[in-house]
C-alpha cells in the first residue's frame, strides 16, 4: 500500500484492513514511519466485517485498490451467509465455492471500487481455469469487461507458498466497450535469492512498461480478444495464449553424418548478422552442398576473431557513446547534489534517462542496463546519495577501533582511500607494489629451496621445526652447529642462502611497512585539505561513472560470449561426420585386438 500511495504524484489517502492484529500493527507502524501518519488501518475481517462504509451502510469504494489475500482460504465464508451477502457482492457474478475463497476477495475489490476505480489482486493460477462456480463467475467478469489485464509472475515468491501467482487487473473505467485482455507472461524473469525467487528492478519495470503501453512482445506478451477467449470457454490460462517456451535446439541427422553446420542455425542468429553484417561471411564459407556451412577458422579462434571485427568494435563504440552521452548530462546534475534533495527523484531521473538511451539497440537488453545502475544503486550509490543530501559534500571519516576502544584505523565511507590513492598517490602505491612484488619473489624462491631440500634427508631438515616451518633461528642454530664441520659445507652453502632470504624479506617488509604508513599519513592529511570540487570529482568521476561504464561494458562481453558459445558448440556438435567416428572405432579396435593377439589373449 506504500508503494503504491508513492507513485501518485498527488498522494493517496490510505484504507487498510487486515485480519491479523500483529500483521495491522505493524502495517500502521510503517505507516507512520514513512510520512502516512493518517493511514487508517482496521483489524478485522474483511468478508464478514468489512469496516469502511457509507452512511447507508453499503461499501465504501474507493479510486483504487490493492490487495494480496490469503490464497485458497477454506474458510472464507465464516461469519457469512453469501446467499444473503448484504453489500451484494456475489449478486450477477456467482458465489465462489464453499472451500475456496479466491474469487471472493476479489469480488470484494469489484464491489469496493467506484464506477471509474482501477485494481490489482494477487491470487494463484488456478483463478484463470479452474471450473464450476468459479469458471462461471470468471464467465461473467470477462463478460461486463472488468478485467483489463493478467500478469503472470514467477513460482516461488511468496513465503509460505512456492505455487506461482498471477496478478488480476481490474478496471471499471469504460469496462463495456472491453475488447480484450491484455496479458503478460512474466515467469521466466526473476532471481534465486536464498531459497526464494525475487523480481529485479528490470522484470518489474519490464512489466509496467508492456502493460501501461499495451506493447506486444513475443513470447511475453499479447492483447487476447474477448472473442478468442470466448473460445477457449472464458479460460485464462496464460500458455492458451502466450507460447513462452525457448524454440528447441534441433539435431541434424545430415550433418552428423555428413559434416557441416547447418544453414539454419547460423540463420537463427539474425539478430547478430543485422549488427555484423560482414562477421558472418568472414567466419563461414559454403560446404560441399546445399544447405550447410563450414567455419573457415578454428573454433578456438571464434572470439578472437569477433572481438577484432571492425564491426564489433564500432558496435561497441557506439553503445560507449550511448553511455558517455548520458553520463554527459547526469554529471552535472549529480554534482549538482544538495542538502533536502530527494534520492527517489534523482535515480528515477538516472534510471529513465539510461532505459531511454539504450532503447532501440540491438543485441543489449536495456533492462539488463537498467539493472546494472539499480543494482549499484542499491548496493553503493544510494548510500552515497543520503549521505549527501544529509550532510552535503564533506568528507567525514569514521574511527576504527579495537575490542579495548583504541582507534587502529579510518574509514571514509563516502570517498574510499583506495579512490584517494588513485587519484593524488599513485607514485607511492607504485613504489609498494613494487617492493611487494620483490618480496613475492623472494618467497618465492624460499619456496622453490625448501621445495628441493626440504623433507627428510634434506639440507634443510635439521632447520625445520615440527609444523614443517623454516625459521630464522632454526637456520642461526644450524649454521653455528656445523659452520666449522667440512663435512657439511654443502648444508652450510644452502642455509646460509635461504638465511640470505629471510633477511632480505625482513627488510622489505620493513620497508614496506614504513611506505604503508607514510601513505596513509598522506591519505588522511589530504583528506583534511579537500574541496568540495575535489570531494564531487572524487565521487562522481572517479567513483560512480567508472563503476558504471565497467558494468555497462560487460554487457558486451556477454553478446560476445553468447555469439561464441553457439559457434562453437555447433561447429563442435557437427565437427566429425559419423562415418569418421565409426570409422576410427574400427581402426582403434583391430588395434586393441592386435595388442591381444600379440599377448597371447585370444577368444
Amino acid at each position: 500500500m506504500l508503494k503504491s500511495a508513492d507513485e501518485a504524484e498527488r498522494g493517496l489517502t490510505i484504507y487498510g484492513q487486515e485480519m491479523d492484529n500483529a500483521t495491522r500493527a505493524l502495517a500502521r507502524m510503517n505507516m507512520i514511519l514513512h510520512g502516512h501518519d493518517t493511514a487508517e488501518i482496521w483489524q478485522d475481517n474483511t468478508l464478514s466485517s468489512p469496516y469502511f462504509k457509507n452512511l447507508d451502510g453499503s461499501l465504501k469504494t474507493f479510486d483504487f485498490a490493492v490487495a494480496n489475500p490469503p490464497f485458497s482460504s477454506k474458510a472464507w465464508s465464516n461469519g457469512l451467509n453469501p446467499t444473503k451477502d448484504e453489500f451484494k457482492r456475489f449478486d450477477n457474478y456467482g458465489i465462489p465455492p464453499a472451500k475456496n475463497g479466491d474469487y471472493a476477495f476479489l469480488l470484494h475489490m469489484v464491489r469496493s471500487l467506484k464506477s471509474n476505480g482501477k485494481g490489482a489482486i494477487i491470487l494463484p493460477h488456478g483463478v484463470l481455469f479452474r471450473g464450476n462456480a468459479e469458471a462461471e463467475i470468471r464467465k461473467n467478469l470477462i463478460s461486463k469487461g472488468i478485467i483489463k489485464g493478467i500478469i503472470g509472475l514467477p513460482p516461488n515468491l511468496f513465503f509460505g507458498t512456492g505455487i506461482p501467482a498471477c496478478i488480476i487487473v481490474l478496471d471499471k473505467e469504460d469496462a463495456e466497450n472491453r475488447q480484450g485482455i491484455f496479458m503478460i507472461d512474466a515467469s521466466k524473469g526473476f532471481v534465486k535469492d536464498g531459497n526464494k525467487n525475487r523480481l529485479r528492478d528490470q522484470d518489474i519495470h519490464k512489466i509496467v512498461d508492456v502493460f501501461n503501453k499495451q506493447l506486444e512482445v513475443a513470447k511475453y506478451s499479447r492483447m487476447v480478444p474477448i472473442q478468442e477467449i470466448e473460445g477457449h470457454e472464458y479460460n485464462l490460462n496464460i500458455p492458451r495464449y502466450i507460447d513462452s517456451q525457448e524454440e528447441e535446439d534441433i539435431q541434424d541427422i545430415e550433418a552428423h553424418l555428413l559434416g557441416g553446420i547447418p544453414k539454419r542455425d547460423i540463420e537463427a542468429l539474425s539478430d547478430y548478422w543485422q549488427v555484423y553484417p560482414t562477421l558472418q561471411q568472414e567466419l563461414f564459407e559454403a560446404a560441399d552442398r546445399p544447405g550447410y556451412l563450414m567455419l573457415k577458422i578454428p573454433g578456438t579462434e571464434v572470439k578472437a576473431c569477433i572481438f577484432a571485427h571492425p564491426e564489433f568494435i564500432s558496435y561497441g563504440e557506439e553503445i560507449q557513446v550511448v553511455f558517455e552521452t548520458w553520463q554527459a548530462k547526469h554529471t552535472p546534475l549529480l554534482k549538482a547534489i544538495q542538502a533536502g534533495d530527494k534520492p527517489k527523484v534523482i535515480i528515477h531521473a538516472l534510471s529513465e534517462d539510461l532505459l531511454q538511451g539504450f532503447t532501440g539497440k540491438n543485441l543489449i537488453d536495456k533492462y539488463d542496463v537498467y539493472q546494472h545502475l539499480m543494482t549499484y544503486w542499491v548496493e553503493s550509490m544510494k548510500d552515497d546519495v543520503y549521505i549527501l543530501v544529509e550532510d552535503g559534500w564533506k568528507a567525514q571519516l569514521t574511527a576504527v577501533t579495537n575490542k579495548k576502544g583504541v582507534a587502529t584505523d579510518y574509514v571514509c565511507e563516502l570517498i574510499p582511500k583506495e579512490l584517494m590513492i588513485n587519484r593524488y598517490f599513485q607514485a607511492e602505491q607504485a613504489a609498494i607494489a613494487s617492493l611487494e612484488t620483490k618480496k613475492d619473489e623472494i618467497v618465492r624462491q624460499q619456496e622453490e629451496l625448501q621445495e628441493e631440500y626440504g623433507g627428510e634427508e634434506g639440507l634443510l631438515e635439521e632447520a625445520t621445526n615440527d609444523s614443517g616451518k623454516i625459521t630464522k633461528a632454526n637456520v642461526n642454530d644450524r649454521i653455528k652447529a656445523i659452520k666449522n664441520d667440512p663435512t657439511f659445507a654443502d648444508e652450510l652453502k644452502v642455509l646460509k642462502a635461504y638465511l640470505k632470504l629471510i633477511e632480505q624479506e625482513a627488510e622489505i617488509s620493513k620497508e614496506i611497512k614504513v611506505l604503508t604508513q607514510f601513505l596513509d599519513n598522506c591519505v588522511l592529511t589530504k583528506y583534511g585539505d579537500l574541496t568540495e570540487d575535489e570531494i564531487k570529482m572524487l565521487v562522481v568521476d572517479d567513483k560512480w561513472m567508472p563503476t558504471l561504464r565497467q558494468a555497462i561494458a560487460s554487457e558486451m562481453d556477454r553478446i560476445s560470449q553468447r555469439l561464441t558459445q553457439r559457434i562453437q558448440e555447433l561447429a563442435e556438435r557437427y565437427d566429425t561426420p559419423l562415418p569418421q567416428l565409426t570409422s576410427r572405432v574400427e581402426e582403434l579396435t583391430a588395434k586393441v585386438e592386435g595388442h591381444l593377439k600379440r599377448m597371447g589373449l585370444v577368444w
